[in-house]
């Protein structure tokens, strides 16, 4: 069994629409849910967003996506971690 996972999308151009983000992940399938984040009093976008993506498609979607400039900005996209999963800890 597969799971479909989120993905982080930011730095995003602040005037990034839902329409404009779709269009960025079209090419890796069907974009099952989408959400840009925006400020609760303003309504306008704080720079980043979630997707999700068929699983099968994520990673493929992140190694194509991140890094790319979009309107003068370098989006940044990665695997959202789930719950209680922590990062790798630094050894020194």
């Amino acid at each position: 069994m597969t799971f479909d996972r989120n993905i982080y999308v930011g730095n995003l151009p602040p005037d990034a629409d839902e329409v404009e983000v779709r269009s960025l992940f079209a090419a890796w399938g069907d974009v099952l849910d989408l959400a840009v984040v925006r400020d609760g009093t303003t309504g306008t976008s704080r720079g980043f967003a979630f997707v999700k993506l068929p699983a099968d498609r994520v990673l493929a979607a992140v190694d194509a996506l991140d890094g790319l400039e979009l309107r003068g900005h370098v989006v940044r996209v990665n695997l959202v971690r789930n719950k209680g999963e922590k990062p790798p800890r630094r050894r020194y």
